[in-house]
């Protein structure tokens, strides 16, 4: 049956999104988005697919536990079909407001659709074990018993995240809690300067929009599909998370020594960033954005103003001449652990190994950052990600074998911003500032 012929396309839909994320790897939001669209799902049926994929999603390692011990068997030997239909109906049983009946009945008949007849039978068991049990009972059932991994299973995060999120926060596991539980994505936008005032985004943006309390260029939504706001179809606002406008006015903020006009955005795709700088250049300045990857490149490119160049370039062996640039901004690629409440497929695709591969890149890009920028210039090394290893730790090798740079106070470029902690770094959290958990170092070159 197609999800056309489905008596329930929500869930039906939340259940290929999950299946798709599994099996395809694919990017949740941009597959939801699209379905959606596709079926014609709005309102109310709209926000329970979202509600229950994304739910799904964030929730996996977990509700996999307890579906392991609900069907006495490892899941990762289920039918791929199977263990989507079962984490969506888990998640609705353990975690909203979805009578038994209807989460057990209505996962019953999705199974059917999607994973044919035969696995009815076992569906239906699984789902009425599940829901024996209430939240609570399956945590002192399930989860690890010393202190972190049982906050962690609580909070619906792997134990090394848990373990990442408390050395960025200095071991205090009461924050972390607080920390783990900031997992619902609010939409921010971004006035693009010179192209429409906040005030008037604002009102574009409809109830409940309020203006974000640090970059005056923000807006915080409250619900709602932003594509259909007239200022980002036109190109006059474009959605940004406020942490990554602050990490971009940071850029624009700090001070240098002599000229000031020559900017490069290395690993500038999609473009948020550079969008922004380009429309801040003093007077006569230009930006040099670039990314390895053409297709980033090209969403660059058509988010900048005519003051800035968007290039493919490999930030590692880059095509411009040493200390040609006053400023430069390396957004490095990283886990995206800052940004787990906005793609909730990346906490359980993520493993350990993955920062230890990624840690030469960005120590890599940093150290062509640093040779890109003159004497009295500055960089920015910003990070979505709170982990030590790919903060602070690249930053102090960095500094190690860079006796030319020095480490500058960033606090006093977030004006306003409040617990920025000891410094010199600015380490943002969502349960803080209710931005992505986006770091920022800022370097200077003095010889």
């Amino acid at each position: 049956m197609s999800a056309g012929l489905s008596k329930d396309p929500a869930r039906r839909t939340a259940v290929e999104v999950v299946l798709a994320v599994d099996r395809d790897a694919a990017y949740a939001n941009l597959l939801l988005a699209r379905l959606l669209r596709e079926r014609s799902l709005s309102g109310q049926d709209a926000a329970f697919a979202t509600e229950i994929a994304y739910g799904a999603l964030r929730w996996q390692g977990v509700l996999d536990d307890i579906v392991a011990v609900a069907s006495g068997r490892d899941v990762a030997l289920l039918d791929a079909e199977v263990r989507a239909v079962l984490r969506v109906g888990a998640y609705q049983l353990l975690h909203m407001r979805v009578p038994t009946h209807a989460a057990v009945s209505t996962t019953v008949e999705i199974g059917k659709e999607v994973a044919g007849h035969r696995a009815s039978g076992l569906v239906n068991a699984v789902m009425r074990r599940v829901s024996e049990c209430d939240w609570p009972t399956w945590v002192a059932r399930v989860a690890p018993q010393g202190e972190l991994g049982r906050l962690a299973f609580e909070r619906g995060h792997p134990e090394w995240v848990a373990q990442a999120f408390l050395d960025a926060l200095g071991g205090d596991l009461a924050e972390l809690g607080r920390a783990l539980a900031a997992d619902r994505p609010v939409t921010h936008l971004a006035a693009r300067p010179g192209a429409i005032e906040r005030d008037l985004l604002l009102r574009h943006a409809g109830d409940g929009a309020t203006p974000g309390p640090f970059s005056p260029y923000a807006v915080r939504l409250s619900g709602g599909d932003p594509g259909g706001i007239a200022a980002v179809k036109d190109g006059r606002a474009q959605v940004q998370d406020e942490g990554s406008q602050l990490v971009a006015l940071a850029m624009v903020r700090a001070a240098v020594d002599g000229r000031d006009g020559r900017w490069l955005d290395m690993c500038a795709g999609p473009g948020g960033k550079a969008a922004l700088l380009s429309r801040l250049l003093p007077t006569g300045g230009r930006l040099v954005a670039t990314d390895l990857h053409p297709h980033r490149a090209t969403l660059v490119r058509g988010s900048v103003s005519d003051a800035a160049s968007a290039v493919v370039a490999d930030g590692t062996r880059p095509p411009w001449r040493s200390a040609s640039f006053d400023r430069v901004l390396v957004d490095v690629p990283c886990t995206g652990l800052g940004a787990l409440r906005r793609r909730p497929e990346v906490r359980w695709r993520r493993k350990p190994d993955d920062v230890a591969d990624l840690v030469g890149l960005q120590g890599a890009l940093l150290d062509s950052a640093i040779d890109a920028v003159r004497i009295g210039g500055v960089i920015v090394y910003a990070t979505c990600s709170p982990h030590l290893a790919e903060t602070r730790e690249v930053v102090r090798t960095g500094l190690e074998r860079h006796r030319e740079v020095e480490q500058v106070d960033a606090r006093p470029l977030f004006d306003g911003v409040p617990e920025l902690g000891p410094g010199p770094d600015v380490q943002l959290w969502p349960h803080r500032h209710g931005t992505d958990a986006m770091y920022v170092a800022l370097l200077r070159k003095v010889g």
